[in-house]
């Protein structure tokens, strides 16, 4: 009795509960889900049945645009980004390609397709077809030329480039009556939008090559515009 004595531990200083706990600091916290016949589960010992992860309701507080990843400062500053291509204007115009997004340009897109209406739903569809299309051929001709570039940046660049389309075609409809100066602006709408692209994309690697990738880019620009009276 002197042995198991001497290990006699006196546990009455000791207190505390578990409920002090912050429970969302917990690894699994958990609420009760306000359900019908919760209580008569907690009384036999089941009232695990009726609890929930409480993460779950801190994913439904998110906003829709955090959900969707979309942040319209971002693409705000983008579309200035492309609209303003000149370096001495001090925009960090590489945010463009180094930070693609996909909603930005897909709204460009769409845009553009709507302008170019008429009408014709059908034009939809292919304006879709060519930002996707064409962007893969313009990324694989990147990097057969040595370009460090991936598909989402030429999405992308692309994608957000037809911005000067849009604003050359919004204008053309005041231009009808003069057809040479009509001309002209759809020129440099198209070389507006070819330098804004190439200038993002054409990276260290390519700088020796920016008219092999220049050339494409320009037919698909030219391309778009041609899609603008409907097909």
């Amino acid at each position: 009795m002197a042995i198991f004595s001497s290990f006699n531990i006196d546990l009455k200083g000791l207190s505390g509960s578990l409920d002090s706990l912050d429970p969302k600091g917990s690894v699994k916290y958990r609420r009760k889900k306000n359900i019908p016949g919760a209580a008569f589960f907690e009384q036999y010992g089941f009232g695990w049945l009726v609890e929930e992860d409480g993460s779950d309701k801190e994913e439904e507080d998110k906003p829709l645009l955090e959900e969707l990843e979309i942040d319209p400062r971002d693409i705000l500053y983008k579309v200035r980004c492309v609209l303003c291509p000149f370096p001495f204007l001090g925009y960090q115009r590489q945010l463009v390609r180094d930070s693609p997004d996909f909603w930005g340009p897909l709204f460009v897109v769409i845009v553009f397709a709507l302008v170019s209406l008429y009408g014709q739903a059908t034009v939809v569809s292919w304006i879709m077809t060519l930002w996707v299309c064409g962007s893969l051929l313009v990324f694989l001709l990147a990097r057969v030329l040595g370009g460090e570039v991936n598909y989402s940046q030429c999405l992308g660049v692309i994608g957000y480039s037809v911005l000067p389309l849009i604003m050359t075609a919004t204008t053309l409809p005041l231009l009808n009556p003069f057809p040479f100066i009509s001309l002209f602006v759809k020129l440099m709408g198209v070389v507006w939008a070819t330098y804004s692209a190439g200038s993002l994309l054409c990276v260290q690697e390519l700088q020796n090559k920016r008219p092999l990738l220049l050339y494409p880019i320009f037919l698909l620009y030219v391309y778009f515009f041609s899609l603008y009276s409907g097909v």
